[in-house]
């Protein structure tokens, strides 16, 4: 049986997705480009919604047409094909109900945001770093699978290989709502390239995915920022080395300090160094949101706590284990060659359930 709340729901969102529709066709909403943006977004998350409930309503009307045939009709041919009718509808209009108690609950709204990915090493020293290495190479290698941009803002090479510390932006469809569940600590047990022992040492890097703020999100006042200029390191041919194209940008207010050296141009560095400031600045309070948020959901915590330990890469064993949901697969080699996705699936599945529990639909 339909539940009548949801159809009002649907009817009334239906509503609301045609009356934005006629909005953005007002030539003061395109004139006011921030009220343009805002109503764009809500009319491209409500799509999927009005999609669903059309399939939803137009499955609610079959069935009831086949149960009507199976109460009046004497054909026992027609009652025949009723009876297959609603064997295959029901629980259809089942699934279709579950899809959309999904899509009714408020998603975050930083979801479709592109974002910065910050990989740090750890504990663990050298091998940290080289971990730290392979882990921007398996987001690489899984942001290219996804059809994502990605370019790399600044880095900190470790002594033996991989990084330190290495920031990269992220752009694409979604981005942020997929990438989230890669915030926290990445655990690695292997025997480290610099052991000659050829004992198992553990190491971990820190993750962190931050949504990266639209222009609309924070006002920076530019007078409470610090701009420093040095010789960017590493790769990039002698004038990368010999010119003072890197940027460090101090937020004197909250003592936030970005820097970008992936550019031969001072100014295209500026530009990237404002947008991760602005994402950092964002983040503060996106980050007490965050928090509430991993209060209740176990599948989140490592977003709102970055120093909860949420996979192990086990590579004696070609294991990885998530430990917030207890998967675990023994395809490491592919994982870290950026097969990442099933992992995430799971994640979201995990996290949808737990969503629905919390929602007045479940």
């Amino acid at each position: 049986m339909a539940d009548n709340s949801i159809l009002n729901r649907l009817d009334g969102l239906k509503l609301k997705f045609e009356e934005i529709g006629q909005q953005m066709t007002d030539p003061e909403v395109i004139a006011d480009m921030k009220r343009f943006v805002q109503l764009n977004k809500e009319y491209k998350e409500l799509g999927p919604i009005v999609k669903a409930a059309d399939r939803y309503k137009k499955a609610l009307a079959d069935l009831a047409d086949a149960k009507d045939i199976l109460a009046n009709e004497k054909d026992e041919d027609m009652r025949e094909m009723a009876r297959e009718e609603v064997a295959e509808l029901e629980p259809l209009t089942a699934t279709l109900e579950e899809e959309i108690k999904i899509l009714l609950i408020p998603k975050d709204p930083q979801d479709d945001k592109n974002a910065i990915v910050e990989i740090r090493g750890g504990t663990g020293g050298d091998e940290a770093a080289i971990f730290a290495g392979d882990l921007l190479r398996m987001y690489m290698k899984y942001v290219e699978t996804k059809g994502w941009r990605y370019e790399i803002n600044s880095f900190s090479e470790g002594t033996s290989g991989g990084y330190k510390e290495v920031v990269m932006k992220v752009t694409g469809d979604g981005v942020y709502g997929t990438l989230k569940y890669e915030s926290g600590v990445h655990r690695v047990q292997r025997v480290p390239q610099t052991e000659t022992q050829g004992r198992i040492h553990t190491s971990a890097a820190t993750v962190a995915v931050l949504p990266e703020a639209d222009e609309f999100d924070v006002d920076i006042n530019m007078n409470d920022i610090r701009k420093d200029t040095y010789c960017a390191s590493g790769p990039g041919g002698q004038c990368v080395n010999t010119t003072y194209s890197a940027v460090r940008l101090t937020h004197i207010p909250t003592g936030i300090v970005v820097q970008c050296q992936d550019q031969k141009s001072q100014l295209k560095n500026f530009d990237k160094a404002l947008e991760e400031l602005r994402t950092r600045i964002f983040n503060l309070e996106y980050a007490k949101y965050m928090d509430e948020i991993a209060a209740k959901r176990k599948t989140m915590v490592s977003t709102g706590d970055r120093s909860a330990k949420i996979r192990t890469y086990n590579y004696p064993q070609g294991r990885i284990t998530d430990h917030r949901i207890n998967y675990t697969i023994y395809n490491l080699p592919a994982f870290m060659n950026g097969d990442i996705q099933d992992c995430i699936d799971h994640l979201i599945v995990a996290e949808n359930a737990e969503r629905l529990k919390e929602s007045e639909l479940g």
